[in-house]
């Protein structure tokens, strides 16, 4: 055998090895990410790598259900004596935040939750840390906050969380627009209560007058979807930030970006909850170094 035959290439060689895959047995925790459709999901992706890293025996796995089926699929799981906790994903949020028997402050302002922990006592508590990472993502990233005129598209689960984080966090201005006008009035009330005067509702952005334009919509997951909102009316140095994940590279960050402007991606969000998603279950935190 020829020493080249034996030396890997240089490239091959300089390749990271493969995340650790987590080993199933009788003791394996469990935990579900809830969703319709959740081909899209990432968290499987980022937990179940560093729970095999951390000599964590839990897993996390995908459960597609449809909205009619959600509060059966959520009490079976519920059932399930070895399960502690749900990841929630669209469309269900709301619904999920109805489902639980104690809900976070978040919870309550936004009316919509994105993780259910099973308590010591048998209860499950619902919390939302969409908005958390949301501005945890930006603050990362180097995008300032306070003082900031926001254009929000989406009052749903992951739009009224990240909301009321923006108005904590210190927007000036933040408007609401949403095809859901109940919807969205809803969420213009509960936020209003507890940030008078910051936040608004409008039929369109008023992209020209804002600083950061956020999609919290589903929209952009599929080619075929029409923009939330044209990124082109946004002044210079505006920020366009996108919470699909799936694809990385949005139509909406596509024509934000050839405009000139600052694009923000979705997978931000997921990594600023890490954290709090560890913290929330007992998890112990990634390994640093």
């Amino acid at each position: 055998m020829t020493d080249e035959a034996a030396t890997p290439p240089p490239d091959r060689a300089a390749e990271p090895p493969p995340p650790r895959q987590a080993v199933i047995s009788g003791s394996t925790r469990l935990y579900a990410v809830l969703g319709d459709p959740v081909a899209q999901v990432q968290s499987p992706g980022l937990l179940n790598p560093l729970f095999a890293d951390q000599g964590v025996d839990a897993v996390l796995v995908p459960v597609e259900a449809r909205p009619d089926d959600l509060e059966r699929v959520v009490r079976g799981l519920q059932r399930i004596a070895n399960l502690d906790g749900l990841f929630v994903t669209v469309p269900h949020k709301a619904a999920a935040a109805r489902l639980a028997d104690r809900r976070s402050r978040t919870v309550e302002i936004t009316g919509t939750a994105n993780v259910l922990r099973r308590e010591a006592d048998g209860q499950w508590l619902a919390e939302n840390f969409d908005g958390s990472g949301f501005v945890a993502g930006l603050a990362r990233a180097g995008h300032r906050l306070a003082g900031r005129r926001v254009a929000l598209a989406g009052a749903g689960g992951a739009g009224s969380a990240i909301a009321a984080a923006l108005l904590a966090a210190g927007a000036d201005r933040l408007t609401l627009t949403d095809p859901d006008l109940p919807k969205r009035d809803q969420l213009l009330d509960r936020l209003a209560a507890h940030w008078p005067g910051r936040v608004r509702a409008a039929a369109e952005p008023p992209l020209p007058e804002s600083d950061l334009a956020v999609n919290a919509t589903p929209l952009g997951m599929r080619p075929t979807d029409p923009l939330p909102f044209p990124p082109e009316l946004l002044p210079p140095g505006a920020v366009v930030a996108d919470i699909v994940m799936k694809p990385r590279e949005t139509p909406l960050l596509r024509r934000a970006a050839a405009a000139g402007h600052q694009v923000h991606h979705g997978s931000h969000m997921l990594t600023g909850q890490l954290e709090s998603y560890l913290t929330f279950f007992g998890l112990p935190a990634p390994a640093t170094g």
